[in-house]
């Protein structure tokens, strides 16, 4: 069994998501169930294919995270998981908060 090789520790998180798809223009909600330095993890039934590109609002005690993403893992009926492409010197800080109280995956 190959081991999973990261760039940052997960950590576990439960916000709300709204993922929004330009090319179909079409918007769903998830929830994370965690959060690392580069990305999260959105429970939803029907995930994007890998390697699709998206943007996603994480909302989490009165702060919200607006980001570009692409989907790398996606699992039928479970979720995806999606990597920040793009984050604003302004959100790092957000992120930083969320990561500082919570537990470690």
């Amino acid at each position: 069994m190959q081991s999973e090789i990261r760039r940052s520790p997960r950590y576990v998180f439960f916000a709300s998501a709204e993922i929004i798809d330009a090319a179909s223009a079409s918007i769903m909600n998830a929830r994370t169930s965690e959060l690392c330095r580069h990305g999260c993890y959105l429970d939803m039934m029907n995930p994007f294919p890998d390697g699709t590109p998206l943007r996603v609002r994480i909302t989490h005690g009165g702060q919200a995270l607006d980001a570009a993403v692409r989907v790398v893992h996606s699992k039928p009926n479970v979720g995806m998981g999606i990597s920040f492409e793009q984050l604003d010197a302004h959100q790092e800080p957000i992120i930083e908060q969320w990561l500082s109280t919570s537990e470690l995956a």
